[in-house]
């Protein structure tokens, strides 16, 4: 009856009329695909998953173990001995995976997949998508601790469940066409054809989300990962840009924005340039407002950024190779670094550089409240040297250039006075590393084999 299915709470609409009862389904499922993760290893586990109705897999642990990866589990001490996570020159030559251990293994997972499918009867993995009903319980290997437990709902196949899809099957219109990066290529035919030099000013609405996305991936079609010059392609934004702002932007493209932009700006950019001030017409302090979102910058591979106003929380999180100015930013910043110079002229929140294990962060602490705000897990606080402080002023410079800030010119102008103030933020490990490449630099060795 329907009042105990409806007491069930499946995840499905139930409608009533006078006449009759039925179990209507609103057919979302048509619409989307359903990817499965979580240790996933075998043929098997896909099986079992698509039966339940997933038609995308993520593996991580294993692939990881096929390219040699013996889970010691000391991912963030920068000590892998076998090479694949450390910044570790030395660690990082005992690496040996290649590409066909990983085509090997999945070769392997898809021939049980296969042998599976035929002893069910089903050609392809389409039909057999959303099939629970061939799914049953094996209570014979589970301990007293799920024995109790209660799959119906996992497993359960609606009776209407014929009347709609049971896998992704109606492309929608998700207006693609209408984007603003469309526009952006017309534009820069030029410079995409003929890597000649171009400036472009426009309009930005914060409906306009990963700007410079498919832009970036035209230059890569072409021009692979070394992109164009530097400001082949430049880009002048005035407005709010919506999310990820610069996304995976390539090198030889520059993002100049004068106005607002929500959170993950520059989210994995890779060699480009975003520059990001307030609209002229306004009379605040960049560095006491936020100008830009949470999570600027996640998981930027290189590339240069000048954001002339404070970030929110999680500001560079996973950056490996950014330079960036900034003029104030939120919890956790710097939180998973692992390469890149990052100068933050300003206040930050709490948690500063937790898992922080490669790059450096300079620090502006007018008022003397950093060192309470750092995450002391895995990093050292120290005063800045003659070859920081030539960083700092380097990376001042540009942001007065590209900015205008009223903030880098004042501390610029009389760095050597602000030098006690500036607090450098380097990973212990990380330390060690650049210190013995000093040593084996300034000695001037070479690694020898005796056959």
């Amino acid at each position: 009856p329907i009042s105990s299915i409806k007491h069930a709470g499946l995840p499905w609409e139930l409608g009533l009329s006078e006449t009759h009862q039925t179990l209507v389904l609103n057919d979302l499922r048509s619409r989307v695909r359903l990817q499965v993760d979580g240790q996933l290893r075998t043929g098997r586990d896909i099986a079992i998953a698509v039966l339940i109705g997933a038609e995308e897999f993520g593996f991580c642990t294993a692939v990881l173990v096929s390219l040699g990866c013996v889970m010691l589990r000391h991912c963030h001490l920068n000590n892998c001995s076998v090479g694949v996570a450390t910044q570790d020159e030395e660690l990082r030559r005992r690496f040996s995976g290649k590409p066909e251990y990983v085509v090997n293994f999945f070769r392997f997972v898809t021939q049980e997949l296969r042998e599976i499918m035929a002893s069910l009867g089903f050609r392809t993995i389409d039909e057999m998508i959303g099939r629970s009903d061939l799914l049953e319980l094996n209570k014979d290997i589970l301990d007293w601790k799920t024995k109790g437990l209660d799959y119906g709902k996992i497993l359960y196949r609606s009776p209407g469940a014929t009347s709609v899809a049971t896998r992704y099957s109606i492309k929608q219109n998700h207006g693609i066409e209408q984007v603003l990066d469309k526009q952006l290529i017309v534009l820069a035919k030029p410079a995409l054809e003929k890597a000649a030099p171009m400036k472009v000013e426009l309009g930005i609405k914060n409906t306009n989300r990963t700007t410079g996305a498919m832009l970036s991936g035209e230059i890569c079609k072409k021009y692979g990962q070394q992109g164009l010059p530097e400001d082949t392609i430049h880009f002048q934004f005035k407005g709010m840009a919506g999310q990820s702002f610069g996304a995976w932007l390539a090198r030889g493209v520059t993002f100049t924005l004068e106005g607002l932009a929500n959170d993950y700006v520059g989210k994995g950019i890779s060699g480009g340039k975003i520059i990001i001030r307030p609209d002229s017409k306004t009379d605040y302090a960049p560095h006491h407002n936020i100008i830009i979102g949470n999570t600027a910058f996640y998981g930027a591979i290189t590339g240069e950024a000048f954001i002339c106003g404070v970030a929110g929380e999680r500001f560079c999180i996973r950056n490996s190779g950014l330079n960036a100015v900034v003029e104030g930013v939120g919890d956790h910043g710097c939180e998973y670094m692992t390469g890149g110079q990052v100068v933050i002229l300003g206040q930050t929140g709490r948690n500063f550089g937790a898992g922080m294990s490669g790059g450096i962060a300079y620090v502006y602490d007018e008022a003397d409240i950093f060192r309470n705000k750092c995450n002391m897990d895995m990093v050292e606080l120290e005063m800045i040297e003659d070859e920081d402080r030539r960083i700092i002023a380097g990376l001042l410079q540009k942001h007065i250039q590209y900015t205008g800030s009223a903030q880098a010119a004042k501390i610029l102008a009389n760095l050597a006075g602000q030098r006690p103030k500036f607090i450098k933020v380097i990973p212990m490990e990380y330390k060690k590393i650049l210190e013995s490449k000093k040593r084996v630099d300034k000695l001037d060795l070479e690694q020898a084999y005796d056959g």
